[in-house]
């Protein structure tokens, strides 16, 4: 009998631990305007920059364009503005 509540006790602390990973995870969608991009961490942009943070099973439709960069920063127009 204990064997089998050291398995079910086990089952559900690594169930538990998965969940929270999962949680930590921050992967989004930023929009600024129409440009489009993935993004892995959260951070803090600018009230100017007018962007908007959607999840990240969000779809956008057609009109929005998905331009990836590396780093942090966002898109304004066609130049890319790195955020410190």
């Amino acid at each position: 009998m204990r064997s089998i509540s050291k398995a079910v006790l086990g089952a559900i602390a690594a169930a538990s631990i998965l969940a929270f990973s999962a949680i930590g995870a921050s992967a989004a969608i930023v929009c600024q305007g129409t440009v489009c991009w993935h993004v892995h961490d959260s951070y803090q942009y600018p009230p100017s920059a007018r962007i908007i943070i959607h999840p990240d099973d969000w779809s956008g439709g057609s009109g929005i364009t998905f331009r990836e960069h590396e780093g942090r920063g966002y898109w304004s127009g066609d130049r890319w503005i790195e955020l410190r």
